[in-house]
């Protein structure tokens, strides 16, 4: 048990390291290249930030343990919204801008729905996994147009994501390069470290890959988006902390969940199929009705959704 706990330790450290050094090299090497902060943003931050999730779901698919791969998709998204979320919006409330949340609550939504219905077929396959994808590549150019023509809040935002992990102007195409291989490296180490702790840790607790999945491993490979949800509203930036979630949400059902399914179709663990991916497409029903209410996210609405964790917590603990 002891070693396993460790592995999982490891393994996240790791990860998280290699994100942050993937994402700098990147973002590095697109100014050097002359890509746009807002262009870097949406694409290099958003694939960088998600690398994590996605080497872990890759390597439990290729691993035989399909319940940490969709669990770890589908408990990321509900972490980021109860846990992530409430716990931001008990700091401070999270106030929205609803030009920007209307495209991407609709993209958030669709996701859900399109990911749901993919674990519903039983396996998600090949085929579901190109169409969530290209959902995820729509989405991209859309949000590439609408936010380049209007220079809006939300394209100020992506382009801050991208100018909030420098490294210094004259840093050498070499040193850059060297800086995304190594991050990629620790990624699948690390990757490979926490599948294989979190396999051994299910075992030794008695309790299936998919409950392992949703808890340890979803709320380990969310704590990038909790640490820079609470930094950005102690801040005063709550739309920089919901923009965070909503976009990791979008990336993590159709970039992760699509990408790992062409990788490796993965067939769906029943549990998953017959609770947790309706309880995952409620809390996303309840975020958008909730912040399209007032248009904010109060204490009170994040004491609701920190509550309803613990409660799915308990449920998970008890299954």
């Amino acid at each position: 048990m002891t070693n396993s706990i460790l592995l999982v330790g490891a393994g996240l450290v790791l990860l998280a390291l290699g994100g942050d050094f993937l994402v700098r090299g990147a973002v590095g090497m697109a100014v050097r290249l002359g890509i746009s902060p807002l262009l870097a943003g949406l694409t290099i931050v958003g694939f960088g930030t998600s690398m994590p999730e996605l080497a872990t779901s890759v390597q439990a698919a290729l691993g035989g343990a399909p319940g940490i791969a969709l669990g770890n998709v589908v408990g990321s998204n509900i972490a980021n919204i109860l846990l992530v979320l409430g716990i931001s919006a008990l700091i401070a409330p999270v106030v929205v801008n609803p030009a920007s949340f209307r495209r991407d609550a609709a993209a958030m939504g669709a996701a859900a729905l399109l990911a749901t219905g993919a674990v519903l077929l039983g396996v998600v396959g090949r085929l579901p996994g190109i169409v969530l994808v290209m959902a995820l590549v729509g989405y991209i150019w859309w949000a590439y147009k609408s936010e380049s023509a209007a220079h809006d809040a939300e394209s100020h935002r992506h382009a801050a994501e991208a100018e909030d992990r420098p490294v210094p102007p004259d840093t050498d195409p070499v040193i850059l390069g060297g800086m995304i291989i190594a991050g990629l490296v620790a990624a699948i180490f690390g990757a490979g470290l926490l599948v294989d702790g979190a396999t051994v840790l299910a075992s030794a607790a008695g309790v299936s890959h998919s409950v392992i999945g949703l808890t340890v491993v979803a709320i380990g490979t969310s704590l990038p988006e909790l640490i820079a949800c609470v930094i950005a509203v102690v801040r005063k930036h709550g739309d920089v902390a919901l923009g965070n979630v909503v976009g990791s949400n979008i990336y993590n059902l159709c970039g992760i969940l699509g990408a790992t399914a062409i990788i490796q179709p993965i067939d769906v663990p029943a549990e998953i199929a017959r609770i947790d991916i309706w309880v995952m497409l409620g809390v996303t029903a309840l975020l958008i009705v909730q912040l399209r209410s007032g248009w904010r996210l109060s204490r009170l609405e994040g004491a609701l959704l920190f509550a309803l964790y613990c409660a799915y917590a308990a449920f998970l603990a008890l299954r």
